[in-house]
């Protein structure tokens, strides 16, 4: 298992097939709802609008 910082007061973007549940094999991340293009996104403790910034700037580089 990675070291992703889960549970910590950071912000966090992962993808959990290749990080938290990276020694799950298929039938197990189907059995807890994680697809190979699922993202978690969990929200720390910075600044609201920090955060909103951050994933602004995430989504339009993606975009492009």
């Amino acid at each position: 298992m990675s070291c992703s910082n889960v549970a910590d007061v950071k912000s966090l973007v992962i993808h959990p097939a290749s990080t938290t549940h990276s020694e799950c094999n298929e039938a197990e991340l189907i059995d807890q709802n994680i697809q190979q293009n699922t993202i978690r996104l969990s929200i720390g403790t910075e600044n609201i609008d920090d955060i909103i910034e951050d994933l602004e700037e995430a989504f339009k580089a993606v975009a492009d």
